[in-house]
């Protein structure tokens, strides 16, 4: 988590007020706070609270999560008499790097483009986690034809890992390879 700026105007909730206030609600609704960001230079200050899980994060579920957000921060608000501030509810997006084991559990039928330790780089589609969350099955394209293979890789070999931006839908079959079939992954 990016450290909190050390200057803070007065009458702004601090970073841990704000995940500790939001953190049930979010967690009931079936997401998980990654970041809250306080920036008070911003004229009006801005608060942006990321949230990522494992269900898909649309339009619809980020005006109930800012909704249920700003309710909460309202009631502190009325009690120290805060601040006015922009508040943003969003989701990682699409360029941050895959870290973790739940990183890659959510990435699950996503493209990637992989740095792995030996200097390599390989693309390919996010498969399974194995090995009880160690490792990783990749479903990398062989060649100009729609031929692919699975590989498993061991997340501790993995770099840095990175969604790509896909402007097509994937093939049944590459699909398939992952795990999904198309209606799991457009969901």
């Amino acid at each position: 988590m990016a450290p909190e700026p050390k200057l803070r105007p007065a009458g702004l909730p601090s970073q841990e007020q704000v995940m500790e206030l939001l953190d049930g609600e979010f967690a009931r609704a079936g997401y998980e706070i990654e970041n809250v960001v306080i920036d008070g230079g911003a004229r009006p200050p801005h608060i942006t609270v990321v949230v990522d899980g494992d269900r898909p994060l649309d339009l619809d579920t980020i005006a109930t999560l800012s909704r249920s957000a700003s309710e909460q921060l309202d009631r502190i608000d009325e009690s120290v008499g805060a601040a006015s501030y922009v508040l943003e509810v969003s989701s990682p997006g699409v360029d941050r790097p895959l870290t973790t084991e739940k990183h890659f559990r959510r990435a699950r039928g996503r493209k990637v483009e992989l740095t792995l330790s030996d200097g390599s780089q390989l693309t390919g589609r996010v498969g399974a986690l194995t090995d009880g969350g160690r490792s990783v099955s990749l479903v990398v394209r062989e060649g100009a034809r729609a031929k692919f293979s699975v590989c498993e890789l061991p997340l501790e070999a993995i770099l840095r890992a990175v969604v790509q931006v896909e402007f097509a839908p994937p093939g049944q079959r590459e699909l398939e390879l992952t795990g999904q079939s198309g209606e799991e992954a457009g969901a």
